[in-house]
């Protein structure tokens, strides 16, 4: 398995952008596929994407068009650009990470989280 510390989040004002990342230490010469989920209060963990040892991404429906994962493999990092931001994507936001070359789809298929961070978007 991997460990995973997300950095970047914060406050931002509704239309702004932010960035996540995640960097990823333990046993990164395997494949493995890292991705994110988020979680608001008094909701579930909600996927938001993930990207392969090969660079495919997938993305819940509702956060495609203003969420992009990327992936730096020398640097084992996964970023999370977020734009466009509105109040509803304030969250704890957790990198995830699996073992193999498949897709994370569902929070059971992953092996790894991070602690989470805050990123909170005001009206």
């Amino acid at each position: 398995q991997v460990q995973l510390v997300e950095s970047g989040g914060g406050l931002v004002q509704a239309g702004g952008s932010l960035r996540l990342s995640c960097v990823a230490s333990g046993r990164t010469f395997s494949p493995y596929t890292m991705g994110w989920f988020r979680q608001a209060p008094g909701k579930e963990r909600e996927f938001v994407g993930s990207v392969t040892w090969s660079g495919l991404t997938n993305y819940a429906i509702s956060m495609k068009g203003r969420f992009t994962i990327s992936r730096d493999l020398a640097k084992s990092t996964v970023y999370l650009q977020m734009n466009t931001l509105k109040p509803d994507d304030t969250a704890i936001y957790y990198c995830a990470a699996r073992t193999g070359l498949v897709a994370i789809t569902t929070a059971s298929t992953v092996g790894s989280w991070g602690q989470g961070t805050q990123v909170t978007v005001s009206s």
